[in-house]
């Protein structure tokens, strides 16, 4: 680390190419800090996204006319054009961290499902063991990634969406989310996988909660139980390939995940109380 007037720092610098641009996100500059007793930064703008990591201490992060303490395991990013400033806050441990800048179209939706936006652009203990490492391979293949070649470009890619993964699956979990949001979400698995033979066991445990628990909230926020509500988009699927195609009953049956002819048909009975073949008569 190069000494200067409030820190230890180490910078690295990288100069995406077209392959960068075309993936909507790329890295910008990177580096570690180690931070002096007067550590102060800004107020400043920046023209990108920089994501700090503290590993060590506190700091006292100003924006908006907001000021917020954080500290070892917490992060914050910086988001362009808007202003800044952040200082060191007096402790045993010395302030360490790392950032990481990226730049691109993607990059703002990436940092809003990792749970930082421009209203709250920081996140308390997001900073996990998986996260440090993620983070820590990022900054260095970019520090070793000198001159802009087509592999050290797809290394950084790898790396920056594997810390985005690792990001969004620290932030909130799906049970702390609120209710509407989750239900949501398992409305539309099951609205793209219902013609897959997809359980309601599948559903709660894309969830990530008890299958009871789902059917209860499901039904409470829908009106329908989720098994109800898989029946439903099957059996619209159904009504439409029948009366919209020249497919088979037997190929409409295979195509919505029912393993025979015969399972359709009581299914689609029971829910249409006609048999599939009105669906068709009303068609021609």
């Amino acid at each position: 680390m190069q000494e200067y007037e409030y820190e230890f720092a180490e910078f690295f610098y990288y100069t995406p190419g077209p392959f960068d641009m075309e993936s909507g996100i790329w890295p910008i500059r990177a580096g570690r800090t180690k931070a002096k007793p007067n550590y102060k930064v800004g107020p400043k703008r920046i023209e990108c996204y920089s994501i700090h990591f503290i590993q060590e201490g506190k700091l006292r992060l100003q924006f908006d006319h907001e000021q917020i303490e954080l500290q070892r395991g917490d992060i914050f990013c910086l988001f362009p054009e808007r202003t800044y400033c952040y200082e060191r806050i007096p402790s045993e441990q010395s302030l360490r961290m790392s950032w990481l800048a990226i730049g691109g179209d993607r990059a703002r939706p990436l940092l809003g499902l990792a749970g930082l936006t421009e209203e709250r652009p920081y996140r308390r203990t997001a900073n996990t063991p998986q996260v440090g490492l993620s983070a820590e391979r990022a900054v260095n293949a970019l520090g070793a990634a000198g001159q802009w070649t087509a592999a050290a470009a797809i290394e950084l890619q790898s790396l920056i969406w594997g810390l985005f993964a690792d990001l969004t699956k620290a932030a909130t979990s799906t049970r702390e989310s609120g209710q509407a949001d989750w239900v949501r979400a398992c409305m539309s698995y099951i609205e793209l996988h219902a013609t897959e033979g997809i359980s309601v066991q599948q559903v709660a445990d894309f969830a990530g909660v008890h299958r009871s628990y789902l059917s209860q909230t499901f039904a409470s926020q829908t009106g329908l139980s989720p098994m109800k509500y898989l029946q439903k988009v099957r059996m619209e699927k159904a009504r439409r390939l029948l009366g919209e195609s020249d497919a088979t009953m037997t190929e409409v049956a295979l195509s919505l995940g029912y393993p025979n002819l015969y399972a359709f048909t009581r299914a689609y009975r029971t829910y249409h109380k006609e048999p599939p073949a009105a669906g068709r008569a009303a068609r021609d």
